[in-house]
């Protein structure tokens, strides 16, 4: 199967799976909606924030690293190395997983009271602790899965892992009663970590299974530990920052709606409309863009490898052509949707008046999606995550400082102008790799000739 062929396939059963998995995830958010209340929500998106910083720390870059240095073996033709490196990343995984777990268990208790300010938080903590060693580790097998091209195994996976999260929460929700909104944060978080580990245990089986066509034939590759240390370690630090900075920020926006003189309740109700509800409609026609932006990346890789310049550049410039085409068709829809979307999905028209006011930010989001898959397919993981970093000390700052002035009202706007910011330097910084892919390449011709 050629190269093309094979993303385009790969890419319909990411689609398909990602869509899946969204519509259901839809649904079960409006009904979790209705269940425990927008100030559930909000409640529950801050332990999730919290859990977010931990899993970065479970996972140290080790996914990315896992994508690439099977990309690189496979495009030097040694597929018998393909195993040597996907063992290493899995010690490097599971070093990691146990160590955030051990870290979030123990520090529960200062974060629920000192950072989030609300002891409600601290019981789903340490529940979300015990799967990042199992999160850490499917990072791995799911990275694998990229490079190799077979997606739709780890694709398979997911959405059961979807459909076990949901089981088991709706399940443990109704054990826990209604009006408590520590029990309801506690079944969401076991829900959570009990799909996390039912999904490493399928997706090591089928890894084990696939990995057979690699063992049979093993052969030595140059500095496999050294090449994912080089990789991963950079990766993680910045990753740590990224997410510390939006963690505190997520952490900053309930404080500044209190600052702005509203109640604890009405604050949490207000953070979780934009963050529980509007945001993820607006993303949900975003999979088909995320799981492109995903499957870019071994073949960029073994594109920049081999010396293809003009492939690159021609690849790069059709994708961000088809993505910003779709994402204006996507943000016209969502635009003249939202209330009905907002009124339909969640019963709330506050959630369909967000929705409208940040549809025009769509092509931005979506268009930024696939720069940052293409960087990382071209090596420059380092400067979209130093863009990343910059962006979220701009935004940790201008809630800050313009929250407890504004409301929400300040908030969107911090929200455009992130994004926006975000996009600009990454769409820069994608121009000068091409175009210093395309030179190297160029020079390579030149030397070949003579």
């Amino acid at each position: 199967m050629g190269s093309r062929r094979r993303l385009a396939v790969n890419t319909a059963l990411l689609t398909a799976a990602a869509l899946l998995m969204r519509c259901i995830g839809l649904a079960f958010q409006g009904w979790l909606s209705a269940r425990i209340g927008a100030a559930g929500v909000g409640l529950y998106q801050l332990v999730l924030s919290v859990d977010f910083l931990c899993a970065t720390f479970a996972i140290s870059g080790i996914r990315f690293a896992a994508t690439r240095l099977v990309s690189e073996e496979l495009g030097c033709s040694r597929q018998g190395a393909v195993t040597g490196a996907t063992a290493r990343c899995l010690c490097y995984s599971l070093l990691f997983g146990l160590a955030a777990c051990c870290i979030l268990h123990l520090c529960a208790g200062p974060i629920g009271f000192l950072w989030i300010g609300d002891a409600r938080t601290v019981r789903p903590l340490r529940i979300l602790a015990v799967s990042l060693p199992f999160l850490s580790l499917s990072s791995v097998m799911n990275g694998y899965f990229t490079a190799v091209g077979r997606v739709w195994k780890s694709a398979s996976v997911q959405v059961t892992e979807q459909l076990v999260r949901i089981g088991l929460t709706v399940l443990l929700l109704q054990r826990a009663g209604t009006g408590n909104l520590e029990r309801a944060c506690a079944a969401l978080a076991a829900g959570s970590a009990g799909a996390e580990i039912c999904s490493f245990l399928l997706l090591g089986t089928v890894f084990l299974l696939d990995r057979r066509r690699h063992a049979a034939r093993r052969e030595r590759a140059p500095r496999l530990t050294g090449r994912m240390l080089a990789i991963a370690l950079p990766l993680a630090v910045s990753a740590y920052a990224r997410s510390a900075l939006s963690t505190l920020e997520h952490l900053l926006v309930p404080r500044g709606l209190r600052a702005c003189g509203w109640s604890a309740d009405r604050a949490l109700a207000g953070y979780g409309v934009i963050q529980g509800m509007a945001l993820p409609v607006l993303v949900f026609p975003a999979c088909v863009l995320t799981a492109l932006a995903e499957l870019i990346i071994p073949d960029l890789t073994a594109a920049q490898v081999a010396g293809r310049g003009g492939e690159i550049r021609r690849t790069v410039r059709r994708l961000l052509v088809r993505c910003f085409l779709f994402s204006c068709a996507a943000a016209a829809v969502l635009f003249a949707g939202g209330d009905f979307l907002g009124r339909t999905v969640f019963h709330s028209g506050e959630a369909g008046l967000y929705i409208r006011l940040l549809a025009p930010l769509v092509p931005v989001m979506y268009t930024d999606v696939v720069v940052d898959g293409c960087l990382k397919g071209l090596g420059q993981q380092l400067w979209s995550m130093g863009i990343n970093i910059f962006d979220a000390a701009v935004g940790v700052l201008l809630v800050w400082q313009l929250l407890p002035l504004g409301g929400l009202q300040a908030y969107l706007g911090i929200l455009y102008f992130g994004e926006l910011l975000n996009f600009v330097l990454s769409l820069w910084r994608l121009r000068c790799a091409v175009r210093g892919v395309s030179d190297q390449a160029a020079v390579f011709d030149r030397r070949a000739a003579g």
